[in-house]
């Protein structure tokens, strides 16, 4: 498995459509779009095959694209095709029979493909359509991403029909020595509400968001920016660095994601793909490979300057037993362990209490600070001021495997900054595995007095939500001694100054159900 394709929510059911090689726990030569769906986003239901190779427009795969939903409530499958010459090609599906929720079959249009690679961009660079949204002049418009030689860039289309698309001759939107955009992402985000809103609105109430994942460094960025619809382009606040500057959804393992809008509950959902950390072998072995994320809500933080992200509430209904703490304060040097719950799956959330924020280190020049660089030279059992604090997720008894989720606070000129960490040089005693640290820094009120952290930790996925959904880190770990009843979770705090945990709830979680229609029983 891998990019998530088409999320949507059709007549009472949410539909995921993703990547997937059918024949083998690794990418493949022939990729297909796998389907399930869902009332509630948690347990799902496999489905056949939605669409797989079988015309010369998509003979060679059906690669990633996107689902929109069309007047009349008609849902419509946009896709890239790798053709019978190798060449990247986009083209339409459709359902075959509207009154099944599930859309279990879909018709590929008798004119695909409806859009190949135009003037300017290479033919095996041009791919992942991304949602349609409606322009005030009732044309359709949807981005490809696309490349030529090092610029990476967005191709805007146009179609009354939605059949016959006209490209724009300008990019929507380029950057220079990054090699090929893939997988955009385009949606409009309230200015004054957490409340998800439908991909074709543009007023003054909103602002836009384009997402791309860039190929080379395999990992998604976003921009906010005005959508300059007379111009048909979009222009970001802030231009593209290349450096630990730009804003990502995830500061860990976490790639070509997908939103959509929620109507049911007026809400954008985000879905992103998040790789093994292991070797192919042991993939082939397990037989699998490659998941999805918890599906999070996204909105603009009320700085107007990132976005938020928070897991879905559906998430909580797997909560089982529960443990809390209230109150305990924290010396420099100590752990203190939660225990009484599966603490290989469960959902932790934890409000610490500050000192004084002045205590904090100082950091000379934030500007000129790679967090994910800071984070491994530093690891989580250094000393500092205020923090390293946080959690010991998925350790061991001994302590000689663990993954640490961690804050420390900075203080610079006229700021205060918040370092979030999450540590794998000591995930598993095994050496074969990419055990890379994550890192990101943020600006935090200079007022202060509490932080909070919330991580779900499921085997061998840890994902975490730093200062309310700030910030977050995903990452893969595959521990040797902490597995199942033996894996244990801590909370600590390796600063100079205590720390007070002033509440923490932690909850063990039941397994989602997951099958093949006709094999389970929540349908």
């Amino acid at each position: 498995m891998n990019d998530p394709n088409a999320p949507m929510y059709y007549k009472g059911v949410y539909h995921l459509f993703y990547q997937h090689n059918p024949l083998a726990a690794t990418f493949g030569d022939i990729i297909v779009w796998a389907h399930s769906v869902s009332y509630d986003l948690i347990n799902w239901i496999h489905l056949n095959i939605a669409l797989e190779p079988s015309g010369p427009y998509d003979i060679n795969s059906c690669w990633s694209g996107s689902a929109t939903i069309l007047p009349g409530e008609k849902p419509a499958i946009l896709y890239t095709g790798i053709d019978h010459y190798k060449n990247e090609v986009q083209n339409l599906a459709i359902p075959k029979n509207l009154t099944d929720a599930f859309l279990r079959e879909w018709e590929k249009h008798p004119q695909n493909p409806v859009m190949t690679p135009p003037t300017g961009v290479e033919e095996d660079n041009f791919r992942d359509p991304s949602t349609a949204w409606h322009g005030k002049d009732g044309k359709w418009r949807v981005i490809v991403g696309a490349q030529n030689g090092d610029e990476g860039k967005t191709i805007l289309y146009q179609s009354e029909d939605f059949v016959n698309w006209t490209v724009n001759p300008n990019p929507f939107f380029a950057t220079d020595n990054t090699g090929v955009c893939e997988c955009p992402d385009f949606f409009p985000v309230y200015i004054n509400s957490t409340n998800g809103v439908d991909t074709s609105v543009d007023n003054s109430s909103v602002r836009h968001v384009l997402k791309i994942s860039y190929l080379r460094k395999q990992h998604d960025y976003y921009f906010l920016g005005k959508y300059v619809s007379d111009k048909e382009n979009f222009v970001p606040d802030v231009e593209f660095t290349g450096t630990s500057k730009d804003l990502r959804f995830d500061y860990g393992k976490f790639y070509a994601s997908k939103s959509f809008f929620d109507y049911a509950k007026n809400r954008r959902i985000l879905w992103g793909w998040v790789n093994e950390s292991d070797s192919t072998q042991d993939d082939i072995e397990k037989g699998w490979a490659g998941l999805q994320t918890i599906p999070r809500k996204v909105w603009l933080d009320k700085s107007g300057k990132r976005l938020m992200q928070w897991p879905i509430e559906e998430i909580e209904n797997l909560r089982h037993k529960q443990i809390s703490i209230t109150g305990e304060k924290l010396e420099g040097g100590s752990t203190l362990e939660i225990s009484g719950i599966n603490v290989s799956q469960v959902d932790v959330e934890v409000l610490f209490e500050l000192p004084e924020l002045e205590s904090g280190d100082w950091l000379e020049d934030p500007s000129e600070v790679d967090p994910q660089l800071l984070c491994s030279k530093q690891h989580a059992s250094r000393s500092g001021k205020i923090g390293p604090f946080g959690l010991l997720a998925l350790a061991s008894k001994d302590l000689t495997e663990e993954t640490a989720v961690s804050f420390q606070i900075f203080r610079a000129s006229n700021r205060y900054l918040c370092l979030m960490c999450s540590d794998q040089s000591r995930s598993s005693l095994r050496n074969d595995l990419d055990k890379t640290t994550y890192g990101t820094i943020f600006d935090i009120d200079p007022n202060l007095k509490t932080i909070s952290l919330r991580t779900l930790i499921d085997k061998s996925i840890i994902e975490s939500f730093g200062d309310g959904g700030k910030a977050v880190i995903t990452s893969r770990v595959y521990p040797l001694l902490a597995i199942e009843k033996d894996a244990h979770l801590y909370v600590f705090n390796n600063g100079s100054q205590s720390v007070v945990i002033s509440k923490l709830n932690a909850w063990s979680m039941k397994q989602a159900e997951i099958g093949h229609e006709g094999n389970i029983n929540c349908a």
